[in-house]
């Protein structure tokens, strides 16, 4: 009892009655829209539920049928149940079609079929089957709610709602939750998905509520209302913020949303059928008319479309028994009795404004215009209409008002022009007023409000609008002032001083009154912002009238600032707060001062002294100042600015561009600056070019000399601006050719031919001739004594190598080379003759294999012969040098030297023939290694060894062999043949069956060993000396001999 008079209480606070609603006619009623396709198509069906989605009509029929209509109201019908089709739905913007029947059981089944897949009968293919299971045996499906994919709620007749997650296309992905707290029958489901929550909205025969299912198995239940509905007299929609679930029910159509009841809509009738796009609700409802008693009564029905949104009531007409309504390709598609299809079709926004016009409707029209969200101009010609409307009427106070909402749009002239009449001049100063409140107020408009004001005879609203304090400002400070210094430039003053209009107030004291030192005293109290904005605007006025006086304000205006009147100190800085600095930038004012160098040159020199790091550009300015006044300025003035260039230049803190700077130096022929950059660019070429084309040749060869060690080429400049030049001194020559002679900076040849075409004399260049000749000669004696020395002492190490190969080897060592005792049993001797105590050859070795007293030189000689060989590999490194080199022949003969253009030995070649390759090399390369000797000699030079290579890998001349501790001396023995393996230390003066000794390079026919036949034994033979490294007394630098010790 209570809850319906709540009910009735709350219907009457919130009931909107349809009756007071507008009612237009904004659907046009099309009933052959499909030319009778569906008809024909459904003939015999009996239509049990409907659905639409994806471009598709769907209707399900008795007999377990589905049928799907496409845009062309085509039909195409397959079998989707054994039984009745109790429930289908297309779920939107998808192919999926989701359907509930029944099998030959009688039992629930539900499925989700892919419309777009076909099947081998061209029917869509089945995606999943589900059997339903509710609580209570029997019950049949009354409603059916499917949410993008996700969600799917089937309501029973018992009042079980199955809730299902997961993705509703695979078989197995859907979790299942029964819902059981009414036991009236489900009339309607929806879901509602917010960005917190989750909500399912139910309906029964006999109440209305809604599930939270946000979280998973916690559902829980909230009461809407008590009163419920019929099936298919619900709908959800999105559109609308206070709907979100509509149920029609005989007195009234009631909105639920998440939080409770909405708004009603109180539409009398029994309620068939509800729909809702949009913001349009479609209701078919029973009209009863009286005829004599309630039995006798007459029962039609009525189909109503409501707008929701503007609260107006678009279409209503009679129609027959309706089976579904459909909301596709923007029509309400209504399915009556007979399978008849009937469309409702909504007029376009043009003909429903142009319908309004007609009826002079305009509010009506600019609520349609504001729901179909019409642009700003679209209704700003609705408003101006509107206006028209009603000034024609005579009602100029409602058309200001339209007028007003048109300023942003419609040219204000339009409006002026209506009200320029004397007795309409109220209503054209509210109209500027308004103007002016939103900013769009022109000169003219300011200056026609202050003249209505003026005619009104309202000096206090004048006085208001211009000088009134503690207001908004709604009009235009600038016009307003503008327009007052046309009458009193004393008020424009006083205007622009209460509004703070620094531009204006100096604008007027410059240009009426000719206040330039006021100005600058009134420019010194602003803020750093509004002080450098006016100086840049009539900095040049001011400069030309008090150049003094401007400069020294712009100078503290370039240093940090601080508007006159305050305090020199903020007190912010004393609690310890980091102020910005209120610095202006001096390039900003360099321009001002283009008539007045002398104070720009004032100008500069303050701003670098303020701050030595400044722009380029300001340094780069004073130069260029500084060379012009030097340019025009007597003796006097040139040494002093010369002088303060020349200081500028040398600064260190200078933040010049040298190349503008060089070119300021050469424009003004400024000779001390230009030399000085050239010198500290180290452009030294620059310079020699500087002397050379003055002439200037004391200052050439000074320059020569100081930096001729650092750029030696400069010397061969001089060479050719000599050569060019008659006139140049003898001496000057002289030295030059000196000084490439003797650091051998150019060919003779290219020498003599850059003074070919010069008025040089023999006698000038004789000295230079004669002493190239002789270093010639010299160093042709040098070389040919180095090949006769370096050939001589090839062939003994030959003789020593051969004697040591096919001779005996005795040796007579007493003394161990390491300790100088006595020898004693076990001892290590090596065919070097150098001898140790196993002990000592272990404690003092390198390596097992070599003599450690000949292992250093060994491996020096090894280290050059590395380095030798990895040249050979440096083809790149040969090829840039050859192009830089002043001599080309002599570096191709170096690297014949180094064996570059010797082919290259693999690991596959066996040790002799690599040993042969070896030798002849060196034969052919004796010149070539004499000079490389020659210069690692003479420039000291040590050559760095590098890695290993395989080629060298299986000889080494020091290797150890171990000798029998019963015997003292051992002669060699032949042995059979053994295969070598290169990567294996082996030694290397086993003999060898394949070797020829006649080979070998280093045999010495002066060993006093008497070499026995291959094929007799080995005989005991008196030795001189066969250590064939062994120092001798020579005549010649050791330091060039590549085979020589340290």
């Amino acid at each position: 009892m209570r809850k319906n008079m709540y009910s009735r209480f709350y219907i009457s606070i919130n009931n909107f009655n349809i009756l007071q609603w507008r009612r237009f006619t904004f659907f046009d009623l099309n009933k052959s829209i499909d030319s009778g396709k569906i008809s024909e198509a459904l003939k015999g069906s009996q239509i049990t539920t409907s659905s639409s989605g994806h471009n598709n009509l769907v209707f399900g029929d008795a007999e377990g049928f589905v049928h799907l209509a496409n845009r062309s109201f085509d039909v195409s019908t397959f079998r989707a149940h054994d039984g009745k089709v109790n429930c289908v739905h297309h779920i939107q913007h998808s192919s999926f079609l989701v359907t509930v029947g029944e099998d030959e059981g009688g039992n629930s089944i539900l499925r989700v079929w892919d419309t777009e897949k076909k099947d081998k009968q061209g029917s869509p293919s089945s995606l999943r089957s589900h059997r339903l299971q509710p609580g209570g045996r029997g019950a049949t499906v009354t409603a059916l709610a499917v949410h993008q994919n996700q969600l799917v709620a089937v309501g029973h007749s018992d009042g079980t709602i199955l809730l299902q997650r997961g993705d509703v296309g695979r078989e197995r992905a859907t979790k299942q939750v029964v819902l059981r707290d009414s036991s009236d029958s489900i009339s309607g489901l929806a879901f509602r998905i917010t960005a917190r929550a989750m909500f399912l909205f139910v309906a029964t025969t006999a109440g209305s509520f809604l599930y939270n299912i946000t979280t998973k198995d916690k559902e829980f239940k909230q009461n809407l209302d008590s009163l419920g509905c019929e099936r298919n007299c619900c709908v959800a929609t999105d559109c609308i913020p206070e709907c979100n679930f509509i149920i029609g029910r005989t007195d009234a159509v009631y909105c639920y949303t998440p939080e409770g009841r909405g708004p009603c809509y109180a539409i009398e009738g029994k309620k068939k059928l509800l729909q809702i796009s949009r913001t349009y609700l479609v209701v078919v409802a029973e009209d009863r008319k009286p005829g004599g008693g309630e039995e006798n009564s007459i029962t039609s029905l009525t189909l109503t479309v409501l707008d929701l949104q503007n609260k107006f009531l678009v279409y209503t007409a009679p129609v027959r028994e309706v089976q579904a309504v459909l909301s596709e390709w923007g029509y309400f598609l209504v399915l009556t009795e007979g399978n008849n299809l009937l469309a409702l079709a909504e007029k376009d926004v043009q003909s429903k404004l142009s319908m309004l016009f007609k009826k002079n409707l305009y509010d009506v029209a600019i609520r349609i215009a504001k729901s179909q969200q019409y642009d700003a101009e679209g209704l700003s010609d609705i408003f101006r209409q509107y206006g028209d409307h009603l000034y024609s009427k005579g009602d100029h106070s409602g058309a200001i008002e339209q007028y007003i909402k048109t300023i942003d749009t419609l040219e204000p002239s339009y409006i002026i022009r209506k009200f320029l009449d004397s007795q309409l001049i109220e209503y054209l100063t509210t109209y500027l007023q308004a103007l002016h409140k939103y900013g769009l107020a022109g000169e003219d408009h300011t200056t026609l409000l202050i003249n209505c004001y003026s005619k009104l005879n309202r000096t206090d609203k004048l006085r208001e609008f211009v000088l009134t304090k503690d207001r908004d400002l709604d009009f235009d400070v600038d016009t307003a002032i503008k327009v007052c210094r046309q009458v009193s430039s004393a008020d424009a003053l006083t205007l622009a001083l209460k509004h703070r209009r620094h531009d204006w107030y100096v604008k007027i004291q410059l240009e009426d009154k000719q206040e330039y030192k006021k100005v600058l005293e009134y420019i010194s109290e602003l803020p750093f912002h509004d002080a450098e904005a006016n100086m840049k605007k009539y900095g040049p006025l001011l400069l030309k009238e008090a150049p003094q006086e401007t400069t020294d304000f712009l100078k503290k205006l370039c240093s940090n600032y601080k508007p006159k009147g305050e305090p020199l100190i903020d007190p912010r800085e004393f609690d310890g707060s980091r102020l910005e600095e209120n610095r202006a930038n001096p390039e900003e004012f360099i321009h001002l001062f283009l008539e007045n160098p002398d104070m720009l040159i004032q100008f500069l020199e303050h701003s670098i002294q303020v701050d030595p790091h400044e722009s380029n550009l300001v340094y780069n300015t004073l130069v260029e100042q500084y060379l012009q006044v030097w340019e025009a300025g007597d003796m006097e003035e040139k040494r002093q600015l010369g002088q303060k260039v020349i200081m500028l230049l040398q600064n260190p803190d200078a933040n010049y561009d040298r190349a503008q700077t060089l070119i300021l130096c050469q424009l003004h022929h400024f000779s001390d600056g230009l030399l000085y950059l050239y010198e500290d660019s180290k452009m030294y070429q620059h310079m020699m070019r500087y002397y050379a084309s003055s002439r200037d040749y004391e200052g050439l060869l000074a320059c020569c000399r100081k930096f001729g060690g650092q750029e030696p080429t400069l010397w061969v400049q001089a060479l050719n601006a000599c050569s060019k030049d008659s006139g140049a001194p003898a001496h000057v020559l002289s030295e030059i050719l000196l000084v490439i002679e003797k650091d051998r900076l150019l060919p003779p040849l290219l020498v003599i031919d850059a003074l070919a075409s010069s008025s040089a004399t023999l006698g000038d260049v004789r000295s230079y001739l004669l002493g190239v000749l002789k270093g010639e000669e010299e160093m042709t004696k040098q070389e040919q004594a180095l090949i006769e020395k370096y050939s001589a002492e090839t062939r003994a190490i030959r003789q020593q190598i051969n004697a040591i190969e096919t001779s005996n080897v005795i040796f007579r060592a007493n003394l161990c080379n390491a300790c100088n005792q006595h020898l004693e049993m076990p001892s290590i001797h090596f065919l070097c003759q150098h001898s140790f105590h196993q002990h000592c050859f272990q404690s003092c070795s390198e390596s097992d294999h070599e003599c450690p007293v000949c292992l250093p030189n060994n491996k020096k000689i090894m280290d050059i012969i590395k380095s030798q060989e990895q040249s050979r590999s440096l083809h790149e490194s040969f090829h840039s040098q050859l192009e830089r080199a002043q001599d080309g022949f002599s570096l191709v003969a170096d690297y014949f030297g180094r064996g570059l253009f010797n082919n290259p030995v693999t690991t596959a070649t066996s040790p002799g023939v690599i040993q042969k390759k070896i030798i002849e090399s060196a034969k052919d390369n004796i010149a070539s290694e004499a000079r490389l000797r020659l210069m690692e000699g003479s420039s000291g030079a040590t050559t760095q060894s590098a890695s290993v290579t395989d080629r060298y890998e299986s000889w080494s001349y020091s290797d150890a062999q171990s000798v029998p501790l019963a015997v003292k001396s051992v002669s060699s023995a032949r042995r059979s043949p053994q295969p070598i393996v290169l990567s294996v230390p082996k030694n290397p003066f086993d003999e060898s069956p394949e070797y020829d000794d006649a080979k070998n390079p280093f045999a010495e026919d002066e060993v006093a060993v008497e070499a026995a036949p291959k094929e007799s034994t080995p005989q005991k033979a008196s030795v001189k000396s066969i250590n064939p490294f062994e120092d001798e007394d020579d005549d010649y630098d050791k330091n060039l001999n590549p085979f020589g010790e340290d």
